[in-house]
């Protein structure tokens, strides 16, 4: 073989490999399949149907780095069309991916839908659940782990285990029985029970607890640390969460590392999510419980209303024995208000960037815009039930906003959300906030109803700089955080209170604020914040290929076999790249013979 077809074909042998080199140094790419459908279990010893993934419920938990991305695809296998949202994650310029009624025409029946997002400059813990038609109370929810990047070091040791826990009220009556009645106006009530991990409690009072109830055991072995990620997954009620004889250390909530402080039990409101180390120090005498129990209920009637898990030591002596740990006083709304204002940023540690989290000092930066967003009990609007912020009652459009936005048709929504309550009847409507690109809002939730409310904004984590009993006025600026205040995603308000939050406007794109209180929610308590870029922005990412179509713009719908699928088939690892390239210098020698 001639000497100069060597030297040609190692070279391009050469540029190949730099060239493969430098793709698998990218960011890795994870593929998941997906199908959701209806299981039968029987979490409070009640057979029924609950919506699970790749039949599990809860479903997976999505494993991931700083960075990924993540490409899941979804098969709708249930009766009606789904969407599913990733609680917490920012979808940086890609609120295509967000997964509500606002971005995302659903996924009908029988149809498959793929995702692909960057988990970009984001590390913590959050999880995902179907946004459409108050399925979340059936189930379909999991958790997502995003990790640190080798490079960047985490506040803490490492643990020696990391376990994802789900906590969540819980009805026998199917999520289709429970929106009719939220619909006709009733109140949910008492749930049947919370359920930890999908299970019912272990029986720890014969009197109120059935036998026969699956419960979940957590194998731990002595003197060693796992690190809890604790999910409050369920539709309205707060949760008290502790573990008999043992403290819970605050490390991160909601992808912000926070000041580490210890805790004997942690109130954990719906939507929200919290990360413990746990050292198991105890002399494992005996198992010990955990408890899951809900807050600010006074009616004996919700004592069954306890989820409880066993904490079983490796060298156990024998069961749990005792009284449950006692939850804070119930009647003492002060408690844990000054436990949520005891959570602060720990601005001297990393992220999923090398840089402080510190370096963003944002009590030093002016606001743009301030809306003050008054919630307000179910009231009848033309004949119906609905929940309004400030007065309006959102109503999802045929046709999603950014669908609308990007097709530039009219009349789908308004740009008006006011910004405090107005003196006018309450109404339906599409009303968005017309937010400032690169703008700076002050948003002050005032909670005019009974029951703790909570609210989420997809697409960013704010500031939480303030929460009191009362009215917001302009003086309640006064004793605002301006310094460590947590930044999180999700945040409660106690009923007669307000919290105040400051958020950068930063992300591009239509991003939905929402009570995270499912009987709330589906009535109407969210509204949609746009945020658009003056100029072009290169690295928007545009309508994706795959998009479904609906509403105004059906007639664009091709076949279902026409989506965007994938084979399946993992991304490329460095062994396999050094693989490649031992294989490809083996050839090469064959030809050199």
């Amino acid at each position: 073989m001639p000497r100069d077809f060597h030297c040609s074909w190692f070279s391009y042998l050469l540029v190949f490999v730099c060239y493969f080199g430098v793709a698998l140094a990218g960011d890795p790419y994870v593929f998941y399949d997906w199908t959701v459908s209806y299981l039968t279990a029987s979490p409070l010893g009640v057979k029924q149907q609950v919506i699970g993934i790749n039949r599990q419920f809860p479903g997976p938990i999505l494993n991931i780095t700083t960075n990924w991305n993540v490409v899941v695809n979804v098969k709708n296998d249930l009766d009606e069309a789904l969407l599913l949202t990733w609680d917490g994650i920012q979808h940086r310029k890609d609120s295509w991916q967000d997964g509500v009624s606002g971005t995302n025409c659903p996924i009908p029946a029988g149809w498959n839908w793929t995702y692909e997002f960057q988990v970009k400059d984001q590390i913590g813990s959050f999880f995902y659940f179907p946004s459409l038609n108050f399925q979340r109370a059936a189930g379909g929810y999991g958790g997502i782990t995003i990790n640190n990047r080798d490079v960047i070091p985490v506040p803490f040791l490492l643990p020696d285990g990391d376990i994802t826990i789900f906590i969540s009220d819980w009805y026998t009556k199917s999520h289709k029985e429970l929106r009719k009645e939220v619909e006709d106006g009733k109140d949910l009530g008492v749930p049947d029970g919370i359920l930890i991990n999908g299970l019912g409690p272990f029986r720890f009072d014969q009197a109120l607890i059935p036998d026969g109830i699956s419960f979940l055991t957590m194998n731990v072995e002595p003197g060693k640390t796992y690190r809890l990620r604790v999910h409050n997954v369920g539709i309205s009620t707060s949760l008290n969460f502790r573990i008999q004889n043992h403290n819970l250390l605050l490390v991160e909530t909601e992808g912000s590392y926070t000041v580490q402080q210890n805790y004997s039990n942690m109130d954990i409101h719906v939507g929200q999510s919290y990360s413990f180390l746990v050292t198991m120090d105890q002399n494992a005498s005996s198992d010990y419980y955990i408890v899951a129990s809900p807050r600010f209920v006074n009616s004996s009637s919700w004592a069954r209303a306890t989820g409880v898990a066993i904490l079983h030591y490796s060298n156990s002596q024998g069961p749990a024995v005792g009284p449950l740990p006692d939850p804070p006083n119930d009647f003492d709304t002060y408690f844990s208000m000054n436990q949520a204002r005891s959570i602060r940023w720990n601005v001297s540690a990393g992220a999923a960037r090398p840089n402080p989290q510190g370096s963003f000092r944002y009590g030093e930066i002016t606001v743009t815009d301030v809306y003050v967003i008054l919630n307000r009990p179910p009231e009848l609007i033309n004949g119906k039930w609905r929940t309004t912020l400030n007065g309006i009652s959102y109503l999802p459009p045929s046709t999603p906003l950014k669908l609308a936005q990007q097709f530039n048709i009219p009349g789908v929504y308004k740009l008006d959300f006011p910004t405090k309550l107005m003196d006018r009847p309450a109404k339906v409507d599409a009303s968005l906030i017309n937010g400032t690109f690169k703008g700076f809002m002050e948003i002050i939730f005032q909670n005019n109803d009974t029951t703790v409310q909570n609210y989420h904004l997809d697409g960013y984590a704010f500031f939480v700089v303030g929460m009191d009993f009362g009215v917001w006025t302009e003086n309640s600026r006064g004793i605002y955080n301006k310094w460590d205040g947590v930044a999180r995603c999700t945040i409660q308000v106690f009923p007669g209170a307000w919290t105040a939050i400051l958020v950068s406007l930063d992300n591009s794109g239509i991003w939905n604020l929402r009570a995270e209180n499912l009987n709330s929610w589906y009535l109407g308590q969210e509204v949609y914040i746009s945020v658009v870029n003056p100029e072009l922005d290169k690295n928007e990412l545009p309508l994706p290929e795959n998009a479904i179509y609906c509403g105004l713009l059906s007639s664009l719908q091709k076949d279902q076999a026409l989506r965007v699928k994938f084979s399946g088939a993992p991304s490329l690892s460095s062994s396999t790249s050094i693989t490649i390239l031992i294989m490809l210098i083996l050839i090469y020698g064959t030809f050199n013979w």
